[in-house]
């Protein structure tokens, strides 16, 4: 993973801020937990036991910084975790990892961000 720049380090410290609030933090854990299929919005909703339009709120946080996506299927909104952005902010935290005390090469943390690409 190349440096991050400005734009990036803004961008991924949005994603972060979006996870921030525990209701979103365990509604990105749920759909984790369900990839790759992710969930309909009524699965969430019964799981977590968050009231519809608080749900709604979240779930449009986390779509609007790219961390889950969403789909239509009848009248039913499936959401799923977006992994490959989630690798991304992963690797972001550890492109630098150990590089100033030389103790643990960044590469190997790196790769395990990459596995399943």
């Amino acid at each position: 993973m190349k440096a991050a720049t400005l734009p990036d380090v803004s961008r991924y410290a949005d994603m972060f801020a979006a996870m921030g609030a525990e209701p979103r933090l365990q509604i990105m854990r749920l759909l984790l937990a369900a990839h790759p299929d992710g969930l309909v919005v009524g699965d969430i909703q019964a799981e977590l036991g968050i009231g519809a339009s608080t749900l709604s709120h979240h779930l449009e946080k986390l779509k609007i910084e790219d961390l889950v996506t969403v789909g239509r299927e009848g009248t039913f909104l499936r959401y799923r975790a977006n992994t490959e952005v989630l690798r991304d902010l992963v690797g972001f935290l550890y492109t630098e990892c150990c590089t100033r005390s030389g103790v643990q090469p960044p590469d190997p943390i790196i790769r395990l961000t990459r596995r399943t690409r």
